[in-house]
């Protein structure tokens, strides 16, 4: 460690780096000291990393050859997550944190979980929900609800992201925005496939908790939604599951996650991606009484790194590496026939 601290080396400088994690970094200085950050643009990485005082460069094999970077951080493009993860567990750091999803396939999964056990690298996946104090105070204290729920909801609402980071930071670079042709049906697949792998993963590994298996997963309707967005169906373990999200241009925000028994009903609202403002707040309601947890000091990115310190201190125990693999597999599960049931409604209008 340097100075006490424990150092972190940044495998790709985008928003999430710049708007999320420097910031977070920023308010844990106690514990963490950002030492390198790269990116394939070398003016971002000069950028970024001068914001910090860290070493910029453009490869990942720069990166894992610095000493000082004892824990790597890889917020890449999905595609490039599986082989970076791999690679910083070979390189012999101390701890990896991957931004969500883990990976994009079953067999890069499979392989990451042989290489994790294979060097003793343990791995943090970035679903900050997973690590929010109003989730982790809903589930101590909910009871039966997960074998007792018999449906469960996510809905997102929010303006593109870019409202929240130029609220953030200063983002070098942006790309431009895009309009993907929706009358093309393979635009819309990879619409509902990326929607579930860059949003819904969110909550996704919370969606599973609260099922008691997934292998009988059946995806009875998925939609894209103008102008960006899903609403997909689907039943698993004897559980109906709705997932709904819609980027527009609202000036209210909203993230949810309920899940309803017979007798009893979770609510647990989300501060939405990029916001920095404590956590999520929880409420448990029965027949007469509601009980509420949160908003707790620290939100979410906090938490996982916060868990992640603990891990390299030898404090607690890493993340279940199975349950991870298996989070993934159910999203990559939705993802798939999701995008597969729109291909075959060939004609099907996108709704509004």
């Amino acid at each position: 460690m340097l100075n006490g601290k424990i150092g972190v080396g940044f495998a790709g400088a985008g928003p999430v780096t710049q708007a999320i994690h420097l910031p977070t970094l920023a308010r844990l200085a106690a514990t963490f000291e950002v030492v390198h950050v790269s990116d394939v643009v070398a003016d971002v990485a000069t950028a970024v990393a001068s914001r910090v005082g860290a070493t910029p460069s453009t490869s990942i094999g720069a990166l894992l050859d610095d000493p000082r970077v004892e824990v790597v951080a890889v917020c890449s493009p999905h595609a490039f997550h599986a082989a970076q993860v791999i690679a910083a567990c070979r390189a012999g750091k101390k701890a990896v944190l991957c931004e969500k999803p883990l990976a994009m396939s079953g067999p890069e999964a499979t392989e990451i979980a042989a290489v994790s056990a294979e060097t003793g690298v343990p791995i943090i996946v970035g679903a900050m929900h997973m690590f929010d104090p109003g989730w982790l105070a809903a589930a101590e204290h909910w009871g039966d609800l997960p074998a007792a729920n018999h449906t469960i909801r996510s809905s997102v609402v929010l303006p593109p992201n870019a409202r929240f980071e130029d609220l953030a930071t200063e983002l070098p670079a942006r790309p431009g925005p895009t309009a993907p042709d929706l009358g093309d049906v393979e635009v819309r697949a990879r619409m509902v496939h990326a929607g579930v792998m860059g949003l819904a993963i969110h909550d996704l590994p919370l969606v599973r908790s609260l099922l008691p298996r997934f292998d009988d997963l059946r995806v009875l309707s998925a939609h894209v939604l103008r102008p960006f967005g899903y609403q997909i169906v689907c039943t698993a373990g004897g559980k109906l599951v709705e997932l709904h999200a819609a980027m527009t241009a609202t000036w209210h925000p909203e993230w949810t996650l309920e899940a309803f028994s017979d007798d009893r009903a979770l609510r647990i609202e989300f501060t939405p991606s990029y916001v920095h403002a404590g956590s999520a707040t929880a409420a448990i309601s029965t027949a007469g009484r509601t009980r509420t947890f949160g908003p707790a000091d620290h939100n979410g990115y906090e938490g996982e790194w916060l868990r992640l310190g603990a891990v390299v201190r030898g404090e607690q125990a890493a993340p279940d590496l199975a349950a991870l693999i298996d989070d993934l597999t159910f999203a990559i599960a939705v993802a798939d026939e999701a995008a597969q049931l729109v291909r075959s409604a060939h004609g099907a209008e996108v709704p509004a």
